[in-house]
């Protein structure tokens, strides 16, 4: 099928994106192989994205969507496989369909990144998770541990401690990274226990669920459940050879823009020094206006 703008990624980068793309007047198509929404619909909580308050991730994934699909923006659950270019057109290969585009806007977002130690994927599922959201409503009234120090480990270890009887927050420097207000609110929870300096060697079971973690001065952590959240990998391998990374990071300029001419990067994915929903919003209004110059000087 052929489009004015394809989009590859449908969280809040995405989704802006293809709507400032189909508002300006082109023929926009959004793929994803999940829902909508990207990493809003693992938080539970947003309270700083202007305008809206307090609301959950879910319905602003939501409002994001329905808003976009109002400008005409096609949304398709599809995975793309391989990017090519030739003369002027993107060629992309997706799991359903082959799609040709005058510009391409990637945003792919990221994925959490694992801790490596022993234990871990045997206890993914099992008390091992990387959303607070998802499964911490199964350990209400149980101990659990939090491992990570920015924004999205003190935002979720407090959503956690509503829920559980105690939350052992794990972070391998001395300091927290996260917001200072989230640190003050940490800081005022009785359940809520600190342990810097420290990382996590492994995690122990008994077959059917976490048990404790070793921690790195040799002492054993009792819980029942550890939620990690240590930094994100870029979901980037579809542009592996094809455009410029910096450690899997698409490498962008102020506008959007790659090292491919008609192609670029917006949200997660690409090299920023600040990753949040309005920040990827923005990117993705950026993109499509790039995306709009370009098109027109083809």
């Amino acid at each position: 099928m052929e489009c004015d703008v394809l989009v590859i990624g449908c969280g809040p980068a995405g989704l802006s994106a293809a709507g400032y793309a189909a508002r300006a007047g082109y023929n926009t198509l959004a793929i994803d192989s999940l829902a909508p929404g990207g990493q809003l619909l693992y938080i539970d909580e947003i309270e700083n994205y202007p305008g809206t308050g307090k609301t959950s991730g879910y319905a602003l994934a939501e409002s994001f969507e329905k808003q976009a699909v109002s400008f005409g923006v096609r949304v398709e659950f599809w995975g793309a496989e391989s990017i090519r270019k030739e003369g002027n057109q993107f060629i992309v290969k997706t799991n359903d369909d082959e799609v040709h585009a005058k510009a391409v806007i990637f945003a792919s977002g990221a994925r959490h990144r694992h801790l490596g130690c022993p234990g871990e994927e045997e206890y993914q599922g099992k008390g091992v998770s990387y959303c607070a959201t998802c499964d911490g409503p199964f350990f209400k009234g149980r101990k659990i541990a939090v491992v990570g120090g920015g924004d999205t480990a003190l935002t979720d270890a407090l959503y956690l401690s509503k829920l559980g009887s105690e939350v052992h927050i794990i972070h391998r420097r001395t300091e927290f990274r996260g917001q200072k207000v989230l640190q003050d609110r940490v800081n005022e929870k009785d359940n809520i226990f600190l342990h810097l300096g420290l990382t996590v060697d492994e995690i122990r079971g008994d077959g059917k669920g976490v048990k404790s973690v070793r921690l790195s001065d040799g002492s054993e952590l009792a819980v029942d459940a550890i939620f990690i959240f240590v930094g994100i990998i870029p979901n980037s391998e579809l542009l592996e050879g094809f455009a410029e990374l910096d450690h899997g990071f698409v490498i962008t300029d102020n506008h959007m823009r790659t090292s491919v001419p008609g192609l670029f990067a917006a949200g997660d994915v690409r090299t920023t020094p600040f990753r949040q929903v309005v920040t990827a919003a923005g990117d993705g209004a950026a993109a499509a206006h790039s995306a709009d110059e370009y098109i027109q000087n083809l």
